[in-house]
């Protein structure tokens, strides 16, 4: 080593030589052998070992990882609500007090006795428990309160109320969690006591139902094409809120059509099919009561019943058949038959492409035929009588009904005078004169402006929405009716008019044979199978007879004083409907 380098390093201080010299296990390392190699027993055990305290570290892991699910299962079974599968009203402590009802399938009867909520008021008093099944029809949960209102019969509605008890908090909880998963318009049964309040929002207003158990028969959808409160409100009440910033929405008749067991939920459109069964009840009580009996005539016929009337047909086993456009050819061989006075309730079909407010392809049909002495007048005064016992019945029966109907459908009592106000041909046709109308030579049939025209005239001139109007034109009315017998070209014919709208059409029938097949001749009309039949009742002799056929829907519609005849019809078909 050079003279200079050593004395350079020489000259490093004593903490300079220490960092540069090497660390002690090297400086030991260099004065020692070299270890021996493991042997093939020595690595397994370190292998071993090492294995071992990672699988230790894996258990430990799944086992905290167990225990964590095991917890979050009994929290979640804890705070699960379990389908209640309630058979017995006496085993009902050991049931849930909420929670789904299991699929009811006629397990058993649970001797449950429900109660109606428009009976709350007047047989039940502030302390009864009671058991109400109904509809949701609205319900808030805020905090630890839930307000909701149950709905029976489209129009009874009662509220019913939960509150948090403070000694009861993990029920509390559920019974909170429960109420907030139902759905509105779902059928729920509850248990309750009967608490005086004052709820101006219900039916029911003296008393609400404080809840203590309740359960879903069947859940609605969550979303559902419209609510039933939408669709409850008049016409005016929507229009005014338009210009609001909360405005209704409108329904579309289609959308409604579409939904029909929706739109029957409200209220009005519920009331309405409840009035049509009441009219149906008036008419068979007036008619039994004036000696007649109700028949069931064929809806498959081998020809058309109703000359000018669109017929559908189909096969009938390689021959074609039509369906009945109404009753007419069997209720006049049932006169025939010797059962002099006859009615029936069923449905008629006409295949009229018409698309107006008041015409239908399927309706029900109020038919009635009966044998007379002298003069179709005889039947007018029957006709006259059921509708007077069809309206004064509605009135008096159906009180709570046309309320409801009225709030939402404004109308008024139909006017009607003791004995039939007939109006006849020439006398209308005068009156149609006078409001402008050209008649031409008075031989055609009334339009429906016409119609209104000449109802508003009567109800000035007579005071009365009902009215008859007879002696039509012959070339206007159908083959079997019976001609004027001063003046062929007219008839022995009548319609019937509710506020100047036609409900229903009737006449002396021709019961002489030789004189039906000289009209049928007149009207171009072939004597097919369907025909043969009814002419040869007549040959083996038949009294004098006269009848009317009334629209059901149309009567309801009018009476109501819809805008719509399908407002009265359940599930109506017209050209662009055959569903639902």
């Amino acid at each position: 080593m050079s003279f200079s380098l050593r004395r350079g390093i020489t000259a490093f201080s004593p903490l300079v030589r220490r960092r540069l010299a090497p660390p002690a296990s090297l400086r030991w390392m260099a004065t020692q052998d070299p270890p021996a190699e493991k042997t093939e027993e020595e690595m397994a055990a370190i292998k071993a070992a090492r294995e071992a305290r990672k699988a230790e570290k894996e258990r430990l892991k799944a086992e905290k990882k167990a225990k964590k699910a095991a917890q979050e299962a009994a929290n979640e079974a804890a705070e699960k609500i379990h389908e209640v599968n309630y058979l017995s009203y006496d085993d009902q402590d050991s049931y849930e007090s909420f929670g789904d009802l299991k699929r009811v399938m006629s397990r058993s009867r649970t001797g449950r006795d429900f109660v109606l909520v428009e009976e709350l008021e007047t047989r039940y008093k502030a302390g009864d428990k009671v058991w109400l099944r109904g509809r949701l029809d609205s319900i808030r949960v805020k905090g630890g309160s839930c307000f909701l209102v149950l709905r029976q019969d489209s129009f009874n509605t009662v509220q019913a109320v939960f509150f948090k008890d403070k000694e009861k908090p993990e029920f509390s909880q559920k019974m909170i969690k429960y109420l907030k998963s139902l759905t509105v318009e779902s059928i729920v049964d509850i248990e309750g006591v009967l608490e005086d309040s004052d709820v101006k929002s219900c039916s029911v207003k003296n008393v609400e139902l404080k809840i203590s158990r309740i359960h879903a028969v069947t859940k609605a959808a969550a979303i559902l094409p419209f609510l039933v409160e939408d669709a409850s409100r008049s016409e005016e009440e929507v229009e005014a809120s338009q210009e609001t910033d909360r405005p209704f929405p409108r329904l579309g008749q289609e959308l409604r059509l579409n939904n029909r067991w929706m739109d029957l939920r409200a209220p009005a459109n519920n009331a309405i099919l409840r009035v049509q069964s009441m009219v149906c009840q008036l008419f068979r009580e007036s008619l039994y009561s004036q000696g007649f009996i109700e028949i069931h005539t064929p809806k498959l016929i081998a020809g058309e019943s109703e000359s000018g009337a669109g017929v559908f047909t189909t096969d009938y086993f390689g021959t074609t058949a039509c369906l009945a456009q109404s009753p007419q050819l069997y209720k006049q061989m049932a006169i025939s038959s010797d059962l002099t006075r006859v009615f029936e309730i069923g449905p008629v079909f006409r295949a009229e492409n018409s698309h107006t407010r008041r015409h239908l392809c399927e309706f029900t049909g109020l038919d009635l035929e009966m044998a007379i002495n002298d003069h179709y007048m005889e039947t007018l005064e029957v006709i006259h009588a059921m509708f007077k016992h069809i309206f004064t019945g509605l009135e008096t029966r159906m009180e709570k009904e046309l309320a409801v109907i009225r709030q939402q459908y404004a109308s008024e009592p139909c006017t009607f005078t003791d004995d039939p106000c007939v109006i006849h041909w020439p006398e209308a046709m005068s009156i149609l004169k006078d409001e402008g109308f050209d008649v031409g030579d008075g031989m055609g049939d009334l339009t429906g402006a016409m119609e209104l025209a000449l109802g508003r005239v009567v109800k000035e001139k007579y005071g009365t929405d009902f009215f008859m109007l007879d002696k039509y034109p012959m070339d206007v009315r159908p083959f079997y009716t019976m001609p004027d017998p001063e003046d062929s070209k007219f008839s022995n014919s009548y319609d019937i008019f509710i506020r100047g709208q036609e409900i229903c059409s009737g006449a002396q029938r021709c019961h002489d044979p030789d004189l039906v097949l000289d009209l049928l001749k007149q009207k171009g009309i072939e004597v097919g199978e369907g025909l043969e039949s009814y002419i040869e009742s007549f040959r083996h002799g038949v009294s004098p007879h006269a009848g009317a056929g009334i629209g059901l829907e149309r009567v309801v519609f009018l009476y109501l004083g819809l805008d719509n005849v399908r407002k009265a019809s359940m599930f109506p078909r017209d050209p662009n409907r055959c569903t639902p």
